[in-house]
């Protein structure tokens, strides 16, 4: 487990290998555990026909079936179902760890941020998740079904499907993160709010590339989708690293100001 770090945060080069193992240690548990919650929601609930839902209605065909072409085809796709949910579901716990791991120095207000921002970014992933899900997704397949040619014959495979489907509704959650890394990153002093406000423009110019890769389609529908909610978020990262380096400069002046009275009671005859 973790070992007792002297006042200054510091520990010998071996204790932080200890670290890391016990952390890799709880986070693989953690990852664990969640892929057997996760197959038990597989098991009990439709989540194969809950992503499938918009291909249905993309097709007009409530009982669209997709095809296998291996008899173990059904296994593994429902094992990696029950593997993605665990991923999900030990997210927030594997961050934790992580974290911990990488910020032994920071002060104990800083510390004490990491547990909302835990909640924060599962709560933007599942937004992202959710815009990806009920707008993208939908108007991402009926692009795609526009441009089929009466010369095609679709067949849906179920790992190429599905392996769409939950890569889209990961790259929407993963990109939502962006205020709770800005957050991270202003935490850690490598980024600051006039080098975040300064990148502006070139933060706009990379979110439209994303945008355009992970959501084909018109440029309005690209507008509304993702540019607009991802250039939210880098504002809302903005105005959290403003309020980080705001506490820090109040307890830099606090130190200070606490030096200031302790050396003139020293010096007082």
């Amino acid at each position: 487990m973790a070992r007792e770090r002297n006042p200054r945060g510091e520990m010998p080069f071996l204790e932080h290998l200890e670290e890391l193992r016990w952390r890799i240690l709880w986070a693989l548990l953690a990852m664990a555990v969640g892929t057997i919650v996760g197959l038990l929601i597989v098991f009990n609930y439709p989540v194969l026909d809950f992503l499938l839902a918009p291909i249905r209605d993309a097709r007009s065909d409530p009982t669209l079936r997709l095809i296998y072409l291996s008899p173990a085809d059904p296994f593994f796709i429902t094992m990696k179902l029950g593997i993605y949910c665990g991923l999900i579901l030990s997210f927030p716990i594997v961050v934790y760890h992580i974290w911990a791991f990488l910020s032994p120095a920071l002060e104990k207000r800083e510390k004490r941020a990491v547990i909302p921002a835990l909640y924060l970014g599962l709560g933007l992933f599942i937004a992202g998740a959710a815009l990806a899900y009920f707008i993208a997704l939908p108007v991402t397949l009926a692009f795609f079904q526009a441009i089929e040619t009466e010369a095609l014959q679709g067949q849906l495979e179920i790992n190429a499907t599905i392996g769409f489907v939950v890569k889209l509704l990961l790259a929407f959650g993963a990109v939502f993160e962006l205020p709770v890394v800005i957050m991270g990153l202003s935490v850690l002093g490598l980024v600051t709010p006039a080098f975040l406000r300064s990148k502006r423009r070139h933060a706009i110019v990379i979110i439209t590339i994303l945008a355009s890769f992970l959501t084909p389609g018109d440029i309005i529908t690209l507008t509304i989708m993702m540019m607009v909610p991802l250039i939210f978020l880098y504002e809302l990262g903005i105005i959290l690293s403003v309020g980080i380096y705001r506490g820090k400069k109040r307890r830099a002046e606090e130190y200070a100001a606490g030096l200031d009275t302790s050396t003139g009671a020293v010096e007082a005859p």
